[in-house]
């Protein structure tokens, strides 16, 4: 069993970014494309939220406290809680089809998808991450993995408002009415 307590977390994330890089050549060309400095404080900012669920041997003070206590409820429902943010987040990519890329773009012919899990939430890739995160924070149970969850938020919000400028500026009214009917990442809340 501790093997995997130990492993199960990194090979979930091993594997989703292993489909995602699989899967990124199957792509649009894009018509516009965000510079190059936002997506590399994207990530360097996952990268460090990585590194603050990953790195526990490395002590942060308060960072170390935990805000739930240690047991198996917390890992398990932790694992659960990461594999479901994944797995939505990997069915908003297959769903997404040619249209996804990992920078913010706007594809030749790209289409509005607001079916499937679009229907739910306009950008459920970033819900999933999300959920994928705050997964593995409970399962830590330390404060750096909220901290981590956070630093995650931050970054994504930041991506989410290009997108949704550029995306109104693209399809107008449709994805205005998309916008009024459709949550950004939680449904009814946000």
């Amino acid at each position: 069993m501790p093997l995997l307590y130990r492993y199960l977390f990194p090979a979930m994330w091993l594997a989703y970014f292993a489909y995602w890089g699989a899967m990124a050549r199957n792509s649009k060309v894009p018509e516009r494309r965000e510079s190059l400095p936002p997506r590399l404080v994207r990530l360097v900012s996952i990268s460090c939220a990585l590194a603050l669920l990953w790195l526990p041997r490395v002590r942060l003070a308060w960072l170390d406290e935990r805000f739930l206590p240690l047991g198996a409820w917390c890992f398990w429902t932790g694992a659960a809680i990461t594999a479901g943010g994944l797995f939505f987040s990997v069915w908003a990519r297959r769903h997404l089809g040619s249209n996804w890329s990992q920078s913010v773009t706007v594809k030749e012919g790209h289409e509005l998808i607001t079916s499937g899990p679009y229907a739910l939430v306009r950008h459920p890739i970033y819900t999933g991450l999300l959920l994928g995160f705050l997964g593995c924070a409970v399962a830590l149970g330390e404060w750096r993995g909220l901290l981590a969850v956070a630093l995650v938020f931050a970054v994504l919000w930041r991506k989410l408002r290009l997108e949704e400028r550029w995306m109104r500026a693209h399809f107008g009214e449709p994805y205005e009415a998309y916008s009024r009917r459709v949550a950004a990442l939680v449904p009814h809340v946000i």
